[in-house]
């Protein structure tokens, strides 16, 4: 998980101007969305919270970097595409490129692990596109076996300030959490005009690097998280310090979708986004 530490006069300072998250997202736009689906339906008939959760927990997993089998790193993805090859169905995981790094292990091994009700299935998978850090902070890994849904990518104009967002990761290496909060700031890019980075307010933990970031209006995939800025807060406690460190209020950052669309199509994959999935529900 990428981290940037700021001292405690920082801490306060933030805290005192972060807004709370806002309880209503704001309204989608009409039409079709990137992968071709249907118009966003009316509000009379907008599933409920927990219907558009349970729509977007199945494309989510947490990935595991592995040294003569034991854990050395843990990470979040977000199953993007997936096709139909001779040996099989496999399937494409969106994360972060820091969080795949293997160089300098003996013998690596990755996993991706998918948790259902208190059981867990390892599938081995393998790097197949890296981009470069900090920049393009994404890579790309292939499941073979794995038959999820993959999650649709937003448009660009869907991607606004304000909106209600759920973030689907595993931090610490456990199972699938949650956490809720709005898209807390828009950065755009002044020659393409589109986003080059997004911030939310939703807590994340360690572990979270490759997590989902959906819109709880379209249960469309808007993000990948890339790290969040951390201030250190010190105590003592009978002559010891102690310190840790807080995550920032809004200061999760993310890889927008248009981000995405631009790794996939610089490696080759622009096709997972135009093409009907395997799997599906």
């Amino acid at each position: 998980m990428t981290r940037f530490v700021l001292g405690l006069p920082a801490l306060f300072a933030m805290l005192s101007c972060a807004a709370a998250p806002s309880p209503h997202g704001a309204s989608a736009p009409s039409g079709e969305g990137a992968m071709g689906g249907t118009p966003v339906a009316s509000s009379s008939s907008r599933p409920t919270r927990k219907e558009q959760v349970r729509r977007i927990l199945p494309h989510n997993v947490r990935l595991s970097v592995l040294e003569d089998g034991q854990a050395r790193s843990a990470a979040s993805g977000v199953v993007i595409g997936n096709e139909k090859t001779p040996e099989g169905v496999v399937s494409y995981v969106l994360t972060n490129a820091h969080a795949v790094e293997m160089e300098g292990l003996d013998k690596p091994r990755l996993l991706v692990i998918v948790d259902a009700r208190g059981d867990s299935t390892e599938y081995a998978a393998r790097v197949v596109a890296t981009g470069s850090v900090p920049d393009m902070d994404l890579a790309l890994v292939m499941v073979p076996g794995l038959a999820l849904e993959p999650a649709r990518l937003a448009t660009d104009a869907e991607v606004e300030l304000g909106d209600a967002v759920v973030v689907a990761a595993s931090p610490f290496g456990r199972a699938l959490s949650l956490s809720g909060g709005m898209v807390s700031q828009v950065e755009w890019d002044k020659d393409s005009k589109l986003p080059r980075m997004v911030k939310t307010d939703a807590p994340i933990g360690y572990g979270a690097s490759g997590g989902g970031i959906f819109s709880l209006e379209s249960g469309k995939l808007l993000a990948i998280v890339e790290g969040y800025r951390t201030a250190k807060v010190g105590f003592a406690v009978a002559e010891q310090n102690f310190s840790f460190d807080v995550p920032m209020p809004g200061e999760t950052f993310a890889a927008p979708s248009a981000k995405v669309r631009t790794f996939l199509g610089q490696h080759g994959f622009a096709r997972l986004l135009g093409t009907d999935p395997v799997a599906s529900r």
